[in-house]
């Protein structure tokens, strides 16, 4: 579904990422992760469009995302807070993102109810601006407009930062139904690595801008992962 191919950004005389080739197929669950400065949210923005490459090229099932917008409909994308719409209220910012995706009131409706566990009473309905929740609960709606539209893939970047235990533990619960029942394919990119090794069909590791090690198996892994961060 989304291949990179010969990708490179530098600024000025830094690299900041050098990715050879890598194919992220369908509902797959990809991990990405790194220290800070790897190249992690440089790479998911790359994706999106938001920052454009100095050589190469990303596509998503066959067109480079840098010369055509049809791949849109098929993203859904939750970076950080500045994506929200801060002056709404979660209400309010749901029924223009419907209003945007064509979605009917019981479309909504039935995605509202697949987060009320994440939600857990606090986000909608409470006639809070978006800018005025907390940072967990700031991100419990951004991933949910993620998901809106029906989107083939949905990137999120720590996903898990800010959240409470018992959301984190529901939003992965939410993650792997949404995988096996739609079939989306979830790029993830956080620092907590037990979450993401217990999610993840696959990790790739980056340092510096390149693949360090494109991990597939469990065992792999956490064996992999614990003694890299653990030098590092």
């Amino acid at each position: 579904m989304i291949q990179v191919n010969a990708l490179k950004k530098a600024y000025k005389d830094a690299t900041v990422l050098d990715i050879p080739t890598l194919i992220i197929p369908k509902s797959e669950c990809f991990g990405l992760v790194g220290n800070n400065g790897a190249g992690k949210t440089t790479f998911f923005r790359i994706i999106l469009d938001l920052v454009r490459a100095t050589e190469g090229e990303v596509t998503i099932d066959g067109e480079v995302v840098a010369q055509t917008e049809n791949w849109k409909y098929k993203i859904g994308a939750f970076l950080d807070e500045h994506m929200l719409l801060s002056y709404l209220t979660p209400d309010e910012y749901f029924e223009a993102l419907r209003k945007i995706y064509r979605l009917s009131k019981e479309d909504l409706r039935d995605h509202m109810e697949k987060f009320a566990d994440l939600f857990n009473g606090e986000v909608v309905q409470k006639k809070k601006f978006i800018r005025d929740l907390s940072k967990g609960n700031q991100k419990k709606v951004g991933i949910a407009a993620a998901m809106m539209g029906n989107p083939e893939a949905v990137m999120l970047d720590e996903p898990f930062q800010n959240l409470d235990p018992s959301s984190q533990i529901r939003l992965k619960k939410l993650i792997l139904a949404e995988k096996e029942t739609q079939n989306i394919t979830f790029l993830i990119s956080s620092h907590d690595l037990n979450h993401v090794t217990e999610i993840c069909d696959r990790i790739v590791l980056l340092e510096k801008g390149k693949i360090l090690k494109d991990l597939r198996e469990k065992s792999e892994m956490e064996r992999e992962l614990d003694a890299y961060f653990q030098v590092s």
